[in-house]
């Protein structure tokens, strides 16, 4: 970690939002043919993924280690782990990549799910297994493309099945993988983890700290280690997340989403949002409102 890896929203993407919708599907082809079919080594803030290899080749470095897979395989990834892929030309597979808070929160109550699949983890495919896991894929697929009613929750349905499969195929009392985890590393999952919790507060960045055992000065470090940004800019930025999706997906006014958000006046928060997005709130909404219309 000398230098910091590239941190991405979807690979390639350095400037891009992450989005609204929580979870993401393509095949794998689609973005790494646009890259000679090499994924480099980088991370995601924010992001779990999921890579279903149907057929094909693939080597891969997750954290260090290298392995090379053939034919039917799952590897999963969570946010802020390293990982690059080389992939064989004829590779066919999907990529599903999920918004790991909600994630959490669907296996919020089954915490021995969770442990399982939420972790680094390269595995093999039997035949059967491989295919029972590709139709949930796929299924998972086909809800995401289809803009029919419930989608959201026909999305959550499908994510559920796919994981419970992944979990019931894992090896029985498989220990977890042994990741060497630098300090930097750790301390920047236990802050963002603060963050998810206490971002509508905007904490203190020195109390933050505090709770974490180290400075504010060596926070705002690691987080530019490992994030490419300092500690202010990743609250500012789950701030700016929730009002885009607050202003999108509800009716509350724009000043009732600032209070909501910790700004103590709408003049406050329309400053802050139009700085971090480069948008006004209320036109953010009517781009957001002419977006679903589509």
């Amino acid at each position: 970690m000398q230098s910091p890896l590239p941190t991405f929203a979807l690979y390639g993407e350095t400037g891009a939002s992450p989005g609204l919708d929580w979870l993401h599907c393509e095949s794998i082809a689609e973005r790494s043919r646009l890259h000679d079919w090499e994924i480099r080594p980088h991370r995601h803030e924010s992001l779990f993924q999921i890579l279903y290899i149907r057929s094909g080749r693939c080597a891969s470095t997750c954290d260090g280690e290298e392995a090379v897979l053939r034919g039917a395989a799952i590897v999963t990834v969570p946010a802020l782990s390293m990982h690059g892929f080389a992939f064989s030309p004829d590779v066919q597979g999907v990529v599903v990549t999920v918004q790991e808070q909600q994630l959490q929160r669907l296996l919020a109550g089954q915490p021995a799910l969770a442990a399982a699949v939420l972790r680094l983890r390269r595995h093999r495919l039997e035949r059967a297994d491989g295919q029972e896991i590709g139709r949930a894929v796929h299924a998972l697929r086909d809800e995401y493309a289809r803009a029919a009613p419930w989608r959201p929750l026909a999305m959550e349905l499908a994510l559920l099945q796919l994981l419970l499969l992944i979990g019931r195929r894992l090896p029985a009392g498989e220990a977890a993988s042994a990741v060497d985890e630098r300090r930097a590393l750790i301390h920047v999952r236990r802050f963002r983890e603060l963050v998810e919790r206490r971002f509508r507060t905007q904490p203190l960045l020195s109390d933050c700290a505090r709770e974490l055992g180290i400075t504010a000065t060596q926070l705002n470090r690691v987080c530019r280690q490992v994030l490419g940004r300092g500690a202010l800019a990743v609250l500012h930025a789950r701030l700016a997340l929730e009002a885009q999706r607050e202003l999108a997906y509800t009716t509350l006014s724009v000043k009732q989403i600032g209070l909501g958000l910790g700004f103590s006046d709408a003049g406050y928060f329309t400053r802050f949002f139009q700085r971090t997005t480069g948008r006004a709130p209320s036109a953010w909404r009517a781009e957001a409102a002419g977006r679903a219309r589509r």
